[in-house]
């Protein structure tokens, strides 16, 4: 997100996020993107927001992959501002 403070101008340092596998058809393809989050709930938020076809599958219990540490129940790990977050689809299980 690109911040304005008086005369000059910053980025704000974002996570970088990969969708995988199927989740980038409810994105239009998009599949990497840059958020601005503090943990994997606002996130889930955030690109809810921009995405609302994906809402649903996000919270249908997606895994999400933090810097290479894989979470099943993701919701209050904090996402550190230069992160790289993978979200993961549910796979089934039998």
């Amino acid at each position: 997100m690109l911040k304005k403070h008086g005369e000059r101008e910053w980025t704000t340092p974002m996570a970088h996020v990969t969708l995988i596998g199927n989740l980038r058809q409810y994105t239009g393809g998009v599949s990497e993107l840059a958020v601005e989050a503090a943990t994997v709930r606002q996130l889930f938020a955030r690109l809810g927001e921009r995405y609302p076809d994906l809402a649903p599958h996000l919270e249908q219990g997606s895994a999400v992959a933090i810097d290479g540490q894989i979470y099943q129940d993701a919701l209050l790990q904090p996402i550190a501002p230069d992160s790289e977050v993978h979200i993961l689809p549910q796979i089934a299980g039998g």
